[in-house]
């Protein structure tokens, strides 16, 4: 007879180990520099409302379609679809994913924003900017790669295109967490993506201290002049005013927001796109995945975001949060790496006998 053993233990061990020691490490640091913890404003409002409104929408267009389309809008049916959906689906194993899921998320992202927004009063003017741009030119042998990238992809409608791409990530983050958290058919999945993506930010914040940089937007501003205005131009002006509001004018509640190394926009849009190569069969998607990916890659260098090696360590986190993730949620990788298999669909995982 086998014995049985909870998989996702090590996932639940890891989410609260990232979140509690990311935690930890804001509060010491707000505390060491006498500034306040700042919960940052996003898609649909403050990280503590946009979470629970994203589960609550992604628990209703989950309930709402499904029981008027069973039901065929008859009302007398729909009290039964609907317990049945809620027994089925949103078990206390669901709940505890979800739960699990947003709290952790929460405390690392509030805390990777504010340890960002600390990282000039700790690293001073420490900067290998200069360092990055040079290795960036021998890559583009002795070429500007701005110059490189806008007379290959021009300065029209396609830095609108590539704007459009890089900002769909400041949505797709929380869209996505909720996506797995809430419809994953299986559960260690949500456990796999919700810890990778912990781990991600982590690992992002931990390179902004490890070399910190601004990015070649914001050092060599003037390589980026031919661009039209754009959603990320006015973005990047407005995390110009802002660092220097938080900098200069010592405006209380702001965050600052520049750092180059590494980039966090390339390691998640990767990440997401490996959990859709993963986790879900559809091609369309993995295609439309791997292509926002691409696109982000590119967007992050035409715009001035990032410098080569910012993308190359944005990979690198990727990786390593997905595997990690994988390992801690209960998924066996296959040879090679090009697929994998989970060890089961609840926290149930027969393990054979010593």
């Amino acid at each position: 007879m086998p014995r049985l053993t909870r998989v996702y233990r090590p996932a639940y061990a890891l989410l609260v180990g990232v979140a509690f020691v990311t935690g930890l490490l804001a509060v010491v640091a707000a505390f060491t520099l006498d500034r306040r913890l700042v919960d940052p404003e996003g898609f649909l409002g403050p990280s503590w409302l946009r979470l629970p409104l994203l589960v609550l929408g992604a628990f209703l267009l989950d309930m709402l379609p499904r029981t008027l389309w069973v039901s065929r809008l008859n009302p007398k049916l729909m009290p039964d679809i609907v317990k049945d959906r809620v027994k089925t689906h949103w078990t206390r194993e669901r709940m505890t994913l979800v739960v699990m899921g947003l709290v952790c998320f929460y405390i690392t992202y509030v805390s990777y924003r504010n340890l960002k927004s600390f990282l000039p009063f700790i690293t001073g003017d420490t900067k290998y900017d200069r360092e990055l741009h040079l290795i960036d030119r021998v890559l583009f042998f002795g070429h500007e790669p701005a110059n490189v990238l806008h007379t290959i992809f021009g300065a029209g409608w396609t830095a609108h295109v590539l704007s459009s791409v890089y900002l769909w990530f400041l949505p797709l983050v929380p869209l996505a967490l909720a996506a797995w958290l809430v419809w994953s058919r299986n559960i260690t999945f949500g456990y796999w993506f919700a810890t990778s993506q912990c781990l991600a930010w982590t690992l992002g914040t931990a390179s902004y201290y490890a070399l910190p940089t601004l990015g070649p937007g914001f050092r060599y501003p003037w390589l980026y002049k031919d661009l039209p205005d754009t959603g990320s131009g006015a973005l990047m002006d407005s995390l110009f005013y802002a660092r220097k509001g938080v900098l200069r004018d010592g405006i209380e509640g702001a965050v600052q927001s520049v750092a180059g190394f590494a980039s966090l926009h390339v390691a998640i849009t990767l990440l997401v796109a490996l959990m859709v190569q993963y986790t879900l069969r559809s091609r369309v998607l993995h295609i439309v995945f791997w292509v926002n990916f691409a696109i982000t890659v590119v967007a992050t260098l035409y715009f001035g975001w990032h410098y080569v090696a910012d993308d190359v360590a944005g990979v690198a986190i990727a990786l390593v949060s997905f595997w990690l993730g994988g390992l801690a949620s209960g998924q066996k990788f296959d040879r090679g790496g090009l697929a994998s298999h989970p060890t089961s669909t609840t926290s149930q995982v027969p393990v054979d006998a010593d």
